[in-house]
């Protein structure tokens, strides 16, 4: 990979990474489920301007719905209610294991041996996280954080199921599908007088979060991402993603000040050493020549 592509990948992965901060930013001047129906709103914009890509409406629905609209609406609240950023960053990537579960459940694929090895270490790693429960990590939080998590993986799982598409035209369409149903939410959950205050009441910084969101991490980071992997084997781009949970980490350290018992950085530890085993390339065998 030429070295312009990979300062390409490495900085969408600290767009995204970022991301968990800019999240937490946002939520300091709006309700969660508003904050993630103006971030698809924003990024279904340039809809006018995309062809649609060439899958069927019910499978768009159920896509979206898990990949986008089930993900954040638990997301957002669960950083609202006791997660970490920089936590969240790490224990949101624990939809690759429950994507390997879902993958074997319903489609029938067989889990390699690695990728039942990275997902014991990751389970372990969880393990460790929830006997730090306490303080400002609630139990709500990583319930939601993990729910998001599962909601993410079903959404991995349809669209592997959608075929080969132009990645970028399929995020802009799919934006579609949260805003109203999030908007619902907001207005059932949160109520009028909520949504009301933080619209009229907008800082920079929260309309600047729900730019970064839209703009960069969905629009940018989604289109830079499906242009990689339209030029080289996905086994060469999908490892980097490994870097988002240690942006996530870092930026919520140094921005957010958050520091993490040894216990959690344990816990942390495991997920991205488990994360490792099922993404990064294994050494071949060699076979045994006879002497």
């Amino acid at each position: 990979m030429p070295f312009k592509h990979v300062a390409l990948i490495i900085a969408v992965m600290a767009i995204w990474g970022f991301n968990f901060v800019v999240i937490r930013v946002g939520l300091g001047s709006m309700p969660p489920l508003l904050l993630g129906a103006l971030r698809f709103s924003v990024a279904a914009l340039p809809v006018v301007f995309v062809k649609r890509p060439d899958v069927p409406l019910p499978k768009m629905l159920l896509i979206g719905s898990t990949l986008f609209l089930g993900q954040f609406a638990f997301l957002f609240p669960a950083m609202k209610v006791g997660m970490p950023a920089g936590l969240a960053s790490v224990t949101l990537q624990s939809q690759a294991f429950m994507t390997i579960a879902i993958a074997a459940a319903l489609l029938g694929e067989r889990p390699r041996p690695r990728q039942l090895v990275g997902a014991a270490i990751t389970a372990a790693g969880l393990g460790l996280i929830m006997l730090t429960i306490g303080g400002e990590f609630t139990w709500l939080g990583l319930a939601l954080t993990l729910a998001a998590a599962l909601s993410w993986a079903s959404g991995n799982v349809a669209m592997r199921t959608a075929g080969q598409v132009d990645m970028l035209a399929m995020v802009i369409w799919l934006s579609l599908i949260p805003p109203l149903p999030l908007f619902a939410l907001s207005y059932g959950i949160e109520g009028w007088p909520a949504i009301s205050a933080a619209l009229t009441g907008m800082s920079w910084l929260g309309a600047g979060s729900i730019l970064y969101l839209a703009v960069l991490a969905t629009l940018f980071g989604y289109g830079i991402w499906s242009w990689l992997l339209k030029h080289h084997p996905a086994s060469t781009v999908a490892p980097f993603s490994l870097l988002v949970p240690l942006f996530g980490t870092l930026s919520a350290h140094l921005v957010l000040g958050e520091t993490f018992e040894p216990l959690r950085v344990a816990g942390m530890a495991l997920i991205l050493m488990g994360l490792a085993a099922i993404a990064l390339p294994w050494p071949a065998r060699r076979p045994l020549q006879a002497k």
